[in-house]
C-alpha cells in the first residue's frame, strides 16, 4: 500500500513539472543579494574562472539575466527551467525519487545539466556564459520556497492579496515584497544578512541540490499552512514572522552557489 500510494504521488508530480507558472523569484534585489554573498565565498580559482567567463560584469549584475531574458522569445524554452511543481504531502524519499528521475525541464534537472557545462573542458565560451548565468539564477530560485511550491495555484500567483494595501499575490510577496520592504540596497543587504556561524557554514555548505529543493518545499508548506487566501491583506506582521526565513534563504543561497562554482573549479 505504501509503495502504491508513493506512485500515485510521484505520477501526480511528473504531471505537475510540465505545467508552467509564472515566476520570477526573488526579484532584481534577492537575486542581486544571492550573486554578492556567493561572490564573498569564492575561492582564488573559481573568481578567476567566473571572470574568465563573464568579464567585467559582476556575479551579483548577471544573477538577473535569466528574468531579462524573457523579453526575448527565443528564450522562451527557458521558462520552465526556474522552479519545480511538488504537491503537498510529500517525504523526503519522496521528494528525492521525484528529483532522481528527472521529469521534463526544472530547477534541478537543468541546474545540474549547467554545471555539467561548465565542467566540460570541450564547452564553448557562449556555452560556458549561458551556464553560468543560468547556475547563478537558478541557484537563487532553489532556495525561493514559493518555486517549488503547486501547480493549482500557479505557485502561489493566484492567490490574490494587498501587500501594504497594494494589489499583489503570495508568490510576489515573496519575490519581491518582503525583500524590498526592508529599503536596503544589495549590498547593503548582503552586509546585514552576512553573519552565518561557523556551524551554518559548514552545515550549508553540505547540503546538496536535492537537499536545497526539500528545505524549500518544507518551507513553502509552512507558507501554505499559514492558510493565507485570496483577499487577505498582509503587512508588518507578515513581514515580522517571515522575514528571518528569506533572510536565511537569501544567504544559504548565496554560500551554496559559492560552494557549486568552488566545487566546479578546483
Amino acid at each position: 500500500m505504501k509503495k502504491l500510494n508513493l506512485f500515485k504521488k510521484l505520477a501526480i508530480a511528473f504531471a505537475l513539472a510540465y505545467v508552467p507558472f509564472t515566476a520570477g523569484a526573488w526579484g532584481v534585489l534577492g537575486h542581486r543579494i544571492v550573486g554578492e554573498v556567493a561572490d564573498y565565498y569564492l575561492s582564488p580559482k573559481a573568481r578567476k574562472a567566473v571572470q574568465q567567463i563573464l568579464g567585467t560584469e559582476s556575479m551579483a549584475i548577471t544573477a538577473n539575466w535569466a528574468d531579462f531574458i524573457k523579453s526575448d522569445t527565443s528564450y522562451n524554452y527557458l521558462s520552465n527551467w526556474h522552479y519545480v511543481n511538488l504537491p503537498e504531502g510529500l517525504s523526503q524519499n519522496d521528494v528525492f525519487s521525484f528529483l532522481d528521475h528527472q521529469p521534463g525541464p526544472n530547477i534541478y534537472n537543468k541546474t545540474n545539466e549547467m554545471i555539467e557545462v561548465l565542467k566540460n573542458p570541450k564547452s564553448t565560451a557562449e556555452q560556458k556564459k549561458l551556464a553560468l548565468r543560468m547556475v547563478i539564477h537558478l541557484m537563487g530560485d532553489m532556495h525561493q520556497p514559493m518555486h517549488t511550491a503547486r501547480k493549482d495555484d500557479l505557485g502561489g500567483n493566484k492567490i490574490l492579496l494587498t501587500w501594504f494595501g497594494e494589489k499583489s499575490n503570495l508568490h510576489r510577496v515573496w519575490d519581491e515584497g518582503l525583500v524590498d520592504f526592508q529599503q536596503l540596497s544589495y549590498t547593503e543587504y548582503t552586509k546585514a544578512i552576512n553573519h552565518p556561524t561557523a556551524l551554518q557554514l559548514g552545515a550549508w555548505q553540505k547540503a546538496s541540490l536535492k537537499d536545497c529543493v526539500y528545505e524549500s518545499y518544507q518551507i513553502c508548506n509552512k507558507i501554505y499552512a499559514t492558510g493565507v487566501k485570496n483577499d487577505d491583506k498582509l503587512s508588518y506582521k507578515y513581514n515580522f514572522d517571515w522575514i528571518n526565513t528569506v533572510n536565511e534563504q537569501l544567504l544559504k543561497g548565496g554560500i551554496r552557489l559559492a560552494k557549486v562554482l568552488n566545487d566546479i573549479y578546483k
